[in-house]
């Protein structure tokens, strides 16, 4: 049950941690020189309603967000899964609750709903009862990745682990600075948005726009580390990113809606925000309650070392 479901919590997380490369550029025609100066102009407005929305989002440090990532069937954990909570952004924190048929689908004794928490470089997943009492009582599985970072004593290898777990928070400061190193963005107009007025704005990007408007990435990956991902992400069928984004009338977004064309059909992740600035008091469960994920691979590999050792 842990590893299946922690597996399928992976997957759902990975697909996250890469749409965290979210930009937008103009398609059509060029309509001549009248056409492209009136789209420069638009796409310079557009850029100072942003970048005014980037300081306002990164002054917050804050939010509630509720999310959902809809996979196509034929993708590994394909289905859908919502997550709803509260996140921070510098230092990165999160407090959320996932569910959805991406989660549990094959695997009738997993929880309906799981709650996750982030904080101090380790994520905490809440397993459920059925786990705590085949751990005595300890339901929170631990995934420490500055720990497995600094045993491993590779500083490039901290460097890309603890950075794809910041990656999983998909702050909306960050997407609006990878949107805002876009060469290109289109307003669609004004729209209500749960209720309250918004500014419209949506666009495309190939991978290898994502990568290089995704400053976040830099640290992450070498140039030859780079090129070997843009491969391996066109073998996957990957075309490009659709990205939209609202921004409300307090200069925050209120919505982001990014979608992945792939061989396998389109996956669309929907984000929406509120409550900017709200206070996110994020706290690790008991260390009673709490199993260390790599300490218990450790101790079934030492089992079964002396399982083939007593054989």
């Amino acid at each position: 049950m842990v590893m299946a479901a922690w597996k399928r919590a992976g997957v759902c997380l990975t697909a996250v941690a890469v749409v965290t490369g979210l930009a937008g550029c103009q398609d059509g025609d060029d309509g001549g020189k009248a056409g492209a100066q009136a789209q420069a102009q638009t796409q310079t407005e557009a850029a100072e309603v942003l970048q005014a929305a980037f300081k306002k989002t990164s002054e917050a440090k804050s939010s509630k967000v509720r999310m959902t990532i809809a996979m196509p069937a034929g993708m590994e954990g394909g289905g859908t899964m919502e997550m709803s909570g509260v996140q921070g952004w510098d230092p990165a924190v999160m407090d959320v609750t996932m569910k959805g048929s991406a989660f549990t689908a094959g695997a009738p004794d997993a929880p309906e709903q799981v709650r996750m928490i982030m904080l101090d470089e380790a994520l905490y997943m809440d397993m459920g009862a059925a786990q705590a009492a085949q751990m005595d009582g300890k339901r929170w599985m631990k995934m420490d990745f500055g720990a497995m970072a600094d045993a491993s004593g590779d500083a490039e290898l901290r460097k890309q682990m603890t950075g794809s777990l910041e990656n999983m928070n998909q702050d909306p400061a960050r997407q609006l600075a990878v949107l805002l190193g876009s060469p290109s963005l289109k307003h669609v107009g004004p729209e209500k948005v749960d209720g309250v007025e918004t500014q419209h704005y949506k666009g495309t990007l190939s991978v290898e726009e994502m990568l290089d408007a995704n400053e976040a990435l830099d640290d992450l990956f070498t140039e030859q580390e780079r090129e070997q991902l843009v491969a391996n992400m066109k073998k996957t069928g990957l075309k490009g990113y659709d990205t939209e984004i609202w921004v409300n009338e307090d200069d925050y977004p209120a919505k982001m809606v990014v979608g992945m064309t792939t061989a396998q059909g389109t996956m669309k992740m929907t984000s929406h925000f509120s409550d900017y600035g709200a206070e996110v008091d994020v706290e690790a469960p008991p260390a009673g309650e709490t199993f260390d994920f790599m300490e218990m691979l450790k101790e079934l590999e030492s089992l079964g070392a002396g399982a083939g050792s007593a054989a």
